[in-house]
Formats: structure tokens, sequence, C-alpha cells
């Protein structure tokens, strides 16, 4: 038995791009711990969770609010990779990989709630 969203392909990214920038963002300095982490990783869980959220019986105009949420989230989350990749917090790979799996997790999130009833 399942919840409807947990058989989303971006909800499914998103699940996946949290715990990877999870990882990252906990090997951030100390100074970082309640700053530049704190913030990727909150943005990066609201994610899924407003996928999740807005998923439950919403109406569409209410589930669009909902992904554009999620799209925000990413958004910001695509912000702290370039303020971490530029205090050389991450590696330049790992800010290539995270970035590519941002994009890639937009474009799927911007068409789906175009596809939004």
């Amino acid at each position: 038995m399942k919840f409807k969203f947990e058989n989303l392909i971006i909800w499914q990214k998103a699940m996946e791009l949290g715990e990877k920038l999870t990882l990252i963002a906990i090997t951030f300095p100390k100074e970082e711990k309640y700053n530049l982490s704190s913030q990727m990783r909150r943005a990066v869980d609201s994610i899924a969770l407003n996928i999740a959220e807005g998923s439950i019986g919403q109406s569409g105009p209410e589930y669009r609010k909902f992904i554009g949420y999620s799209i925000r989230s990413l958004a910001e989350v695509v912000t702290c990779l370039h303020k971490a990749n530029n205090r050389s917090y991450i590696t330049e790979k790992e800010f290539k990989e995270s970035y590519s799996d941002s994009f890639q997790l937009m474009n799927m999130m911007v068409a789906f709630k175009r596809k939004i009833k």
C-alpha cells in the first residue's frame, strides 16, 4: 500500500536530492551549522514535503500552488549550492552533480505543474 504521491517521479527525485544534499550540508564548517547548512537542508526537505502535502485532497489550483512552493524551494537550494561552491565548502564535482540533479528536477516539476488541471 502506498500514498499516491509516493508514485510520483518528482517526489522520488526530490527525496533522493534531499538525502544527497543533507549529507553534503552536514560537512560544512561548524560556523555554518545554523546558517547555510541549515537553510539548505530545510529548503531541500521542503521540496518533497510540499509535493506530498499538495497531493492530498487538493484541487488543481491548490495543487499547482504547492508545486510552486516546491519549485521556489528548489531555486533556494540552487542558490545555496552556489554559495557553498563560492565558499569552497563543496567540491566542483559535488556542485556540478547537485546542480545537474537540481536542473533536471526543476524541469520535471515545471512540466508537472503545467499538466495539473
